[in-house]
Formats: structure tokens, C-alpha cells, sequence
């Protein structure tokens, strides 16, 4: 029977689950599902038996100092992690969960043997044949779904670096292609380039 009750933020869901019989517990959440460009990214981290760090929280509380420091510390701590993406074309072509959900099969690919996979948000993986939960706000309940928004965020932060020396005029350096009122002005001005993910709604007006 998994635990459905909220946690006490002293002690990550984890250390229930270990003390459960669950000893390889693999968690995994997601970069990018909100922004207008780029690719969407997933991180999945396993960290050994009641291993913990008070620093690894939700990706969105650090800083990126804070982050790019954490993600050295989770690729070194973490007994196996994994780094995956969903490039713009499938965002286009799959919806964002279709492209979530494929990113995430991605992630499992190189992983051989979990016990237990933990989701950050409200829905499981379909078709995943281990077991696994979906647990509302995991990234602030589970250690492991925070490590992996941590790798998620960074890679994809990143990766956005790149795209903005490629397309300049869009300041993805800044606002990593979200919809902020800069980006959006660059949209009015210059239309969407070949990583803006041209299948959502909003892109009707450019």
C-alpha cells in the first residue's frame, strides 16, 4: 500500500518508502512544459538508501548558482541518473503530455532496475509496467523528484544558452523561452523561429 498522505518536509517521502522494503526508488519530473520554445526535459535521479541533503529542494526555490552547484553534487551522490528530451518538432506533433510522457520513457530507457518510480504531478507514466506514483507538489515531498527538476532545469536552461546564440533576438538566455513580455514583444516583431513550438493556440496571433 503506497502512502497517500502528505509528509512532514523533515524527512522526504523516500525514507518511508525505504523503510517499506522499497530500496531502489527512482524520481522524475520535468522542465520547460510551460515555456513557448525549446524542448521540454526530464530528469530522473536514484540516490541510495537514506541518503539526504537538505539543499536538494524544488528546482524553482534555488538560485541558478544554486542549482549548477547541486547538479554537480546529485551526478556525483546519485547511484544512477538519467538526462532525456522532447525536441520541439514532437511537442508539435504529440501535445505537450504525448512529448512529456515520450521524454520520459527516454529517461527510463537506461535505467535497469527500479523498485519504485516516483512522478512529480497528478498523473502516472501509461503503459509504464513497474510501479509507480504520481505525488501533487513531489518536487517539494520527494528527494529524488527534486534531484531530478534540478538536472531537468539546468540541462534545459542550458541547452536555451545555445539556442539564444543561434537566434539572438529572442533573449532565450533570459527568459529560457517562456512567456514573459519581452519574449512576447520579440514574437510581435520578429514571428516565431523554427524552435518556437508553433502548435499552441497562442501562436495563431503572430
Amino acid at each position: 500500500m503506497l502512502f497517500e498522505k502528505e509528509i512532514s518536509q523533515a524527512k522526504p517521502v523516500e525514507f518511508y518508502y525505504w523503510k517499506s522494503g522499497f530500496k531502489i526508488i527512482a524520481g522524475l519530473d520535468e522542465a520547460g512544459r510551460g515555456a513557448l520554445a525549446g524542448p521540454l526535459f526530464v530528469g530522473l535521479v536514484i540516490f541510495p538508501p537514506d541518503f539526504y541533503s537538505p539543499e536538494i529542494k524544488d528546482s524553482k526555490l534555488l538560485t541558478p548558482i544554486k542549482r549548477n552547484e547541486l547538479f554537480e553534487v546529485i551526478c556525483s551522490k546519485a547511484i544512477t541518473y538519467s538526462i532525456a528530451k522532447a525536441e520541439v518538432e514532437e511537442i508539435n506533433a504529440l501535445g505537450l503530455m504525448g512529448a512529456l510522457f515520450l521524454a520520459m520513457q527516454r529517461a527510463l530507457s537506461s535505467i535497469k532496475e527500479i523498485d519504485l518510480l516516483l512522478i512529480d504531478g497528478p498523473f502516472g507514466i501509461p503503459d509504464y509496467r513497474g510501479l509507480q506514483k504520481a505525488l501533487i507538489k513531489g518536487d517539494r515531498r520527494s528527494l529524488s523528484i527534486a534531484g531530478g527538476s534540478i538536472l531537468a532545469k539546468v540541462s534545459r536552461d542550458r541547452y536555451m544558452q545555445k539556442l539564444a546564440e543561434l537566434y539572438p533576438e529572442y533573449g532565450f538566455d533570459r527568459h529560457k523561452g517562456y512567456a514573459t513580455k519581452e519574449h512576447l514583444e520579440a514574437l510581435r516583431r520578429f514571428g516565431p523561429s523554427p524552435v518556437h513550438r508553433k502548435a499552441f493556440k497562442c501562436f495563431e496571433r503572430f
